[in-house]
């Protein structure tokens, strides 16, 4: 999988978001904001193929928890990436 490369993160009054236009629809927009850990997530990971076991490293790497805390956080980042539309398979 890969993060989307057309979408990028911009800091905003203290945040950190995406603004994604949606398709065919007239002024609707959609803000997606990434906490410290998804943010941390996403700038390690973007700009190559990545797959879950990438991910699950990238957590026990960064924050030292445990596998299973790691497999579980891991599994929620890449579903919500998904959902919003942010990872390309």
């Amino acid at each position: 999988m890969r993060i989307d490369s057309r979408k990028k993160i911009r800091h905003v009054s203290g945040e950190n978001i995406i603004l994604m236009q949606a398709d065919g629809m007239a002024d609707m927009t959609q803000v997606v904001a990434f906490n410290e850990s998804a943010l941390e997530l996403y700038n390690q990971l973007n700009g190559r193929e990545f797959g879950d076991e990438d991910v699950v490293r990238a957590i026990t790497d960064t924050y030292g928890v445990d596998e299973a805390t790691a497999r579980a956080d891991a599994a929620a980042w890449v579903k919500s990436m998904r959902e919003q539309k942010l990872i390309l398979d």
